[in-house]
């Protein structure tokens, strides 16, 4: 797992007006919460976060000015719906050694049975429990020889050493179904009889 420094300040000007300027800045406004503590509002560096951001639970190290370091890790971020950009950030303080419960991404590998199948992704993540400083980013599922009828269950996903399932053991992953042929000859058919008419 990655961990990526950010320099943070602390944010002392709240309100539309005042995202508007720190946005304008190519900062980013955001919320460190958690541990019982108040929340702390910050102002973060726009384009190391939205860098650090495309890494599934990055794990950053905040240098806060007058505060020190703090770990945290992404819990939800806001973009501008048109233009894409970070709009907001709220982040979770965590500690070393300490387990957190996050998401983590379910991606497949190998090839299928011969044979018209598709692959059909019922759970594109898996909820789980790791240490903070050692989530994994993702988890790769085999469907190699996989054919219709066939399914992948939670429990049968070999997560990384330290790692605990927390989705359901018996949830359907993936599945794997027969692709649908379609019948030219009964549109055919149809269209034959919307003639007589």
């Amino acid at each position: 797992m990655s961990e990526v420094k950010l320099a943070a300040s602390l944010r002392s000007e709240f309100g539309k007006g005042a995202a508007r300027k720190i946005r304008r800045d190519n900062k980013v406004p955001g919320v460190l919460y958690g541990h019982g503590t108040e929340p702390v509002h910050l102002t973060l560096p726009g384009h190391d976060l939205a860098l650090a951001l495309r890494t599934p639970n990055v794990l950053l190290s905040l240098e806060i000015e007058g505060r020190g370091t703090e770990l945290a890790i992404p819990k939800a971020a806001q973009r501008d719906p048109l233009k894409g950009f970070l709009e907001h950030v709220d982040l979770l303080l965590v500690e070393r050694g300490e387990k957190v419960t996050v998401e983590i991404v379910v991606e497949t590998e190998g090839d299928l049975a011969p044979g018209a199948f598709l692959v059909e992704n019922v759970l594109n993540t898996l909820s789980v429990e790791a240490e903070a400083t050692h989530i994994p980013e993702s988890v790769t599922v085999s469907i190699a020889g996989l054919s219709a009828g066939d399914a992948i269950h939670a429990k049968d996903i070999a997560l990384p050493k330290g790692t605990a399932l927390v989705t359901d053991p018996e949830a359907v992953v993936i599945q794997i179904l027969a692709a649908q042929a379609e019948e030219p000859a009964a549109e055919g058919a149809g269209s034959a009889e919307g003639a007589e008419a």
